[in-house]
């Protein structure tokens, strides 16, 4: 299990303020959508967060601390200038500090915005990634869009599993996975770094290629 971000290398640096001259600008920003405070930790809402977990782990990207409603942290991911933003909003106002952070950076939306969420309608484990699209219901990817005015930006959906059919969709999201299932989100997390890799080096197709086709995890 990859070390929490949020715990492993906050407050060390003072955010660093981009190059606000260039126009756009040519920082990757890699959005993970969750809800804060510890009792979300690891629940099916939150596996952008982990996502987030582990490239920061991997490519030794320190938290800078709190800004746009959000914890972030700036470095390179193979050659590529990247901020990584974990939310503080709570799920439903996430577009909020992803319209700060875009502002600020002056981000090229459609090419350099990549937002991770989950998604039950795809089995645990299962990767979808799309250019463009509506939210499909999912609370966080609504509040973005309504706030930056578009559907044209990357994101990454990441199968949680559809919801058992006596429990309530909130309830469901806000649940933890089984041992088992931990398991298979482990490799799903690995596989989400792959593709983020393939659209940070312009190759958003062959990401799609490769992940959207997998089959549904058999649980």
């Amino acid at each position: 299990m990859v070390k929490n971000w949020l715990k492993n290398k906050f407050g060390k640096k003072k955010v660093e303020s981009h190059d606000e001259g260039s126009s756009p600008s040519d920082l990757f920003v890699i959005v993970g959508l969750g809800n804060p405070t510890a009792q979300y930790v690891g629940t099916r809402h939150n596996v952008g967060f982990e996502v987030i977990d582990v490239l920061a782990n991997r490519y030794n990207i320190e938290s800078s601390g709190k800004k746009f409603q959000a914890y972030v942290g700036k470095g390179m991911i193979e050659g590529h200038k990247v901020l990584l933003a974990k939310p503080q909003t709570f799920m439903n106002l996430s577009g909020q500090s992803v319209a700060a952070i875009v502002n600020y950076f002056r981000v090229d939306v459609g090419n350099r915005l990549i937002v991770i969420s989950d998604d039950v309608n795809l089995g645990v484990g299962q990767i979808r990634i799309r250019q463009r699209g509506s939210s499909g219901g999912q609370k966080g990817l609504s509040s973005i869009i309504n706030l930056l005015g578009t559907e044209d930006f990357i994101r990454i959906r990441v199968g949680v599993g559809e919801k058992p059919r006596k429990m309530s969709l909130a309830n469901y999201v806000l649940s933890y996975f089984t041992k088992e299932e931990l398991e298979v989100m482990e490799e799903c997390y690995d596989s989400c770094v792959k593709g983020i890799l393939d659209i940070l080096d312009g190759n958003t197709d062959k990401a799609m290629n490769q992940w959207n086709r997998k089959k549904r995890v058999e649980e």
